[in-house]
């Protein structure tokens, strides 16, 4: 049993944030969602109060002990994803989804979670000033394989979710001069690579679109527009719950998912776009303060990656409903529709409650 006196440990004030993002991205959900077959928002609800008693429950797991056998995680779940390619179900395009009884979910997306305790395994005792080329050429496989299985599915907003952890860690163990340039000739080659054999047609486009917003205003860059129009047509204070538009007459797509946030745009003005960008700043500031807090290597690595997951995806979001990212499907962290989305950020910020909470015990 977990002492009672680690409760009183917890970062209550960044639970108070992240219950505040889950419920506004309820709240979004059913207002955007109006007159669909599917009740996004009770699903979306069903699930938040799921994660949070999950939450509690992983607490009472040392997080020492899940960095310890998440090599084991890591292989099984490389075994899932290769089997998904074969002989998962292609929903919606992509082989990402694994149904277990009467509810599916996406591996991918845990994913992140053992790739983030498989790293902080491996530099737990890491004692060298600067990474190794070995040990970057090591941890980069150790990344690249999930990510070429998801981008296989092709799911390749989730592959790309992946990123901030293998860009954290390595910044972490600290990289030299010799490294960074690896890491760029390495990045340009992949983007090569991937642009001519990988990338589809729809894909390029969607790249094209942010370099030439007019190229295709009624294909590929309809979704920017819309996004565009309603977030400009939200004003200061915004047209009100349920009263926006574009998302009301079905102009923007995807408007439960990736666009989200514009529906906040839409809908609550300046004023709504602040208090939501104001809480995101507050969550990813307790998060990394939980790292700076940590007693152990492990724990710093989990706290800063699971901010950088945080950062990358929330900027990338925003960027792309704004027009200044390709459209990749990466959601709203905590706010966009998305069951196994939901549940994975909430158990990333047990992680880091778990460590917070045991601080003043080095194991």
């Amino acid at each position: 049993m977990i002492d009672r006196i680690l409760w009183r440990e917890l970062d209550w004030f960044l639970l108070v944030l992240i219950a505040a993002l889950t419920l506004i991205g309820v709240a979004m959900i059913s207002s955007c969602s109006q007159g669909l077959a599917d009740n996004y928002a009770l699903r979306q609800a069903i699930w938040m109060a799921t994660s949070f008693l999950l939450i509690f429950v992983f607490l009472y797991i040392d997080y020492h002990f899940l960095v310890e056998y998440s090599i084991y995680f890591y292989g099984f779940l490389i075994i899932v994803l290769g089997g998904l390619l074969l002989w998962g179900e292609k929903i919606a395009g992509t082989r990402s989804w694994l149904r277990i009884s009467f509810f599916q979910i996406q591996p991918s997306e845990l994913m992140k979670l053992v790739l983030l305790l498989l790293l902080a395994r491996y530099f737990a005792d890491y004692r060298r000033e600067k990474i190794t080329t070995f040990d970057w050429l090591l941890v980069s496989g150790l990344v690249a394989l999930p990510m070429l299985l998801i981008t296989l599915q092709p799911d390749l907003g989730t592959a790309l979710g992946l990123l901030p952890l293998y860009l954290g860690a390595i910044f972490l163990a600290g990289i030299n001069r010799k490294l960074v340039v690896l890491v760029i000739i390495a990045g340009l080659v992949i983007g090569l690579l991937g642009w001519n054999f990988f990338l589809l047609d729809y894909q390029k486009e969607r790249i094209l679109t942010v370099v030439f917003p007019d190229r295709d205003p009624l294909g590929s860059g309809y979704q920017i527009q819309q996004s565009k129009i309603a977030i400009g047509s939200g004003g200061f204070s915004g047209k009100g719950y349920r009263q926006g538009s574009q998302s009301k007459l079905r102009f923007l797509p995807a408007r439960h998912t990736d666009f989200i946030f514009a529906v906040v745009g839409e809908e609550f003005g300046f004023l709504g776009v602040s208090l939501v960008l104001g809480l995101y700043a507050f969550m990813m500031f307790r998060i990394f303060r939980c790292g700076l807090k940590a007693k152990d290597r492990a724990g710093v690595y989990i706290c800063f990656m699971v901010g950088a997951v945080f950062a990358f995806q929330f900027f990338i979001n925003v960027l792309m409903t704004v027009g200044l990212a390709p459209v990749t499907g990466i959601p709203l962290p905590l706010v966009s529709y998305g069951g196994s989305s939901l549940f994975t950020h909430l158990l990333a910020i047990s992680l880091v409650e778990n460590v917070y909470m045991r601080r003043f015990i080095y194991v």
